[in-house]
């Protein structure tokens, strides 16, 4: 017999008590009901399963927006990575199968940090991975301090917050972003983020409500006419 912990299925009814008490779910449903399992698509380890916590507002990176955003990334061999507001560490887990050096992650959600160091232990990615108990403007801030530098950041911030703007802001600034690197941002289309001095917007790609947003750093761009 199987056991439902929120729609998913395990052998063990123990399991499945287990892991529904510490907010962790195999998948989770986007706004129209449908369930998803997460699932890495590309690198050494495509087609591993991972975690999400569960509960209202979980909204991972689907698998096939990830997959469509890291084909058109230049190839990730030896990156230095950070993946803020984290969550299931579903971008930067992905960064790491597909040979980035190391990934921060950037996360304040207790349930979302046991879900994220869960899945990275099982995935065999810890001895890659930081994960930083934080809110993002403060972990920002603190990377800078320490003159971390990063080829790629990761955000996916909550929708209609305006985080990702004041996030972006803040890794120009800080100087944590190295010279030509990258920043992807997944945006609500209803609530884009304004532009940011410094970094140019190279590439947008919509999937229903869902955008990811493609910048690069860059001197003398970017920002209000």
């Amino acid at each position: 017999m199987h056991f439902g912990v929120g729609g998913s299925f395990f052998a063990d009814r123990d399991a499945a008590r287990r892991l529904g008490r510490r907010g962790i779910s195999p998948y989770f449903r986007d706004s129209k009901g449908r369930v998803f399992f997460l699932r890495i698509t590309g690198g050494v380890l495509a087609g591993r399963r991972f975690k999400a916590p569960s509960g209202r507002g979980v909204r991972p990176s689907t698998d096939r927006v990830r997959e469509s955003v890291f084909a058109t990334l230049a190839p990730l061999h030896g990156a230095r990575v950070l993946d803020l507001y984290a969550g299931s560490g579903a971008l930067g887990i992905e960064a790491l199968s597909r040979g980035a050096a190391n990934v921060v992650f950037v996360e304040r959600a207790s349930a979302a940090l046991e879900t994220l160091r869960r899945n990275l232990a099982q995935l065999g990615l810890s001895d890659r991975s930081r994960v930083l108990g934080s809110d993002v403007r403060s972990a920002i801030r603190q990377l800078g301090r320490r003159g971390d530098r990063y080829e790629l950041i990761l955000m996916d911030p909550p929708y209609a917050s305006g985080e990702a703007e004041r996030a972006m802001v803040a890794a120009v600034e800080s100087g944590i972003l190295s010279p030509g690197g990258t920043v992807v941002v997944e945006s609500s289309r209803r609530h884009l983020p304004g532009e940011v001095a410094g970094l140019e917007r190279m590439d947008e790609r919509r999937y229903g409500d869902t955008v990811m947003l493609r910048f690069q750093n860059c001197i003398g761009c970017g920002g209000v006419e």
